[in-house]
């Protein structure tokens, strides 16, 4: 019954979807005490404390608007994060920059609707997140994949050579998911030149779309790049999902700076994309919570800790990976380049993996630090045994 295209699409997410059903099929037979779930990127974190309060303090009211608002949301709002945004990054936006989304998804979602014809191309760097192709199918865009370097910032030079006269789109992801990377400023400067030459050889506007749920989530003193200041035709979504630990009340907003090329109708194509996609309007509720909790964020330290044991103990057994500087992931060479294998030895010590294949790169598999503390601690003896394991197999 189900389309061609969509058939196609359930293979997209399937390694996530495997791994998450793998871990309730083990937590049923051995207990949630022995399983070690690190395959999903579900913040575990508690929301900060204000959060519940202005929550309360909302619900409480007895006459509170459930009514539809504008596609971009309230006014507000939006005016509270144009503030925040201009206070931290020394920019000038306002309302008209700002739209409420339904998470980064939705928000990448209505950008490519508004901007892809059949046919345009989005550049992607690998390892991704496998979502990307399913938003790009959504809009018959075609995906175009750019390889990294050793450290996971861009190859350049594959970068230069995949941008075609249909690239319409380029997106970007730091801090990044798989792998914990931040792109440098000396990365958002070089991708910066080759669009500007880019744009002026083909003679069109390239979107530099910035997929910033994780922008919060970072365990170095180091400011991350504001991708504006450093490319004119830069869109920013951004989610509340991490930094204020609400990933299911999915609530987010774009940034479209005034900067952008033939900005005032991008705006009106987004907003009117909202509403053709059914999103309507991001949830009314959470847009007020949000607006009130703007410089409130998630305990950094409760993920420092869970990075520091998972990092430490992969590191003491010999596994070969990169210490993430944000999110809260770690992606880890699998022994011998063998993905499959790993994962299957893995999930006999009940430890949970998702496959690198899932994000575009064979031979990694990434691990999920956004767990409980107490999950890392049991793990440990696992991921110790699991080292052992591969050792004997390899030999």
């Amino acid at each position: 019954m189900i389309s061609k295209e969509m058939n196609k699409n359930l293979s997209i997410n399937g390694g996530i979807r495997e791994a998450f059903n793998e871990a309730r099929r083990q937590k049923a037979l051995y207990g949630d005490e022995n399983v070690y779930d690190l395959s999903i990127g579900n913040p575990s974190a508690p929301a900060p404390g204000k959060v519940t309060e202005v929550l309360k303090d909302f619900c409480g009211k007895k006459e509170l608007d459930h009514q539809y608002m504008c596609e971009s949301g309230y006014e507000e709002v939006r005016e509270k994060i144009a503030d925040h945004l201009n206070q931290k990054y020394n920019t000038g936006y306002g309302i008209n920059n700002i739209i409420m989304t339904n998470g980064v998804a939705g928000g990448i979602n209505i950008v490519l609707r508004a901007l892809l014809d059949p046919g345009d191309e989005v550049i992607i760097f690998r390892p991704y997140y496998p979502a990307y192709k399913g938003f790009v199918g959504n809009w018959q865009g075609k995906i175009v994949e750019v390889n990294s370097k050793e450290d996971f910032q861009p190859d350049f030079e594959d970068l230069e050579h995949k941008i075609t006269i249909r690239t319409k789109v380029v997106i970007v992801n730091s801090p990044h998911n798989p792998t914990g990377v931040i792109y440098t400023k000396e990365t958002a400067t070089k991708i910066s030149e080759i669009l500007k030459s880019k744009q002026k050889e083909y003679g069109h506007a390239i979107c530099l779309l910035s997929d910033e749920p994780y922008r919060d989530l970072v365990y170095i003193e180091e400011d991350l790049p504001w991708w504006p200041d450093f490319y004119q035709n830069t869109i920013v979504s951004y989610s509340f999902s991490k930094s204020l630990s609400l990933a299911g009340e999915r609530i987010g907003y774009l940034t479209i700076p005034t900067e952008v090329e033939d900005s005032e109708n991008v705006i009106k194509a987004v907003r009117l994309a909202m509403g053709g996609l059914g999103f309507v309007n991001a949830p009314a509720l959470f847009q007020r919570i949000v607006g009130e909790c703007i410089d409130e964020q998630v305990d950094l330290e409760y993920y420092a800790k869970n990075r520091e044991i998972l990092y430490g103990t992969l590191k003491q057994c010999g596994y070969e990976c990169i210490e993430p500087k944000g999110a809260f992931y770690i992606f880890v060479k699998a022994p011998d380049n063998n993905e499959e294998r790993f994962l299957e030895f893995a999930r006999k010590r009940h430890l949970i993996f998702v496959g690198g294949s899932s994000f575009g790169y064979k031979g990694y598999v990434r691990l999920s630090f956004c767990c409980k503390y107490e999950v890392l601690q049991r793990a440990t003896d696992a991921l110790k045994q699991l080292a052992d394991d591969c050792r004997l197999t390899a030999s």
